[in-house]
């Protein structure tokens, strides 16, 4: 089986003002990229109330069809930044327990990349760190 080309080398973490840390385009990136397949840890719906108590809050995704179990993404997931005007998009792969991100937009190289936590990378809807 030929492996999948992606971009994992071209982009980076840094430091990104008040959000802390970021991934970061190193080269321009075409629209319709895929810059990141990481695989997951998943845990159950008992171990998501004692990560709720932890930093790991913020950095975990629910997982499964119906929502009832957590991941904790591997790779540079966790770092990416929300926003409303993401220029990227994940999407979770259940079976292969992988999460996939691609850009929805061409990135300049420097640029940081976005997903949106609502896994709609159009969503406007606000997310529990907005609402505090």
């Amino acid at each position: 089986m030929k492996p999948l080309n992606y971009l994992y080398e071209a982009i980076y973490v840094a430091g990104a003002g008040e959000r802390g840390r970021g991934v970061f385009a190193g080269s321009a990136i075409k629209k319709n990229t895929i810059i990141e397949i990481s695989p997951v840890i998943v845990m159950s719906k008992k171990d998501r109330v004692l990560l709720d108590q932890t930093l790991l809050h913020d950095y975990i995704f629910e997982w499964g069809e119906n929502r009832d179990q957590c991941c904790m993404a591997l790779g540079y997931v966790p770092i990416y930044n929300h926003s409303t005007r993401s220029n990227c998009e994940y999407e979770m792969n259940f079976r292969k327990q992988t999460i996939l991100v691609r850009t929805i937009r061409a990135v300049a190289a420097g640029d940081e990349l976005f997903i949106n936590y609502h896994g709609d990378w159009n969503s406007e809807k606000p997310v529990w760190f907005e609402s505090k």
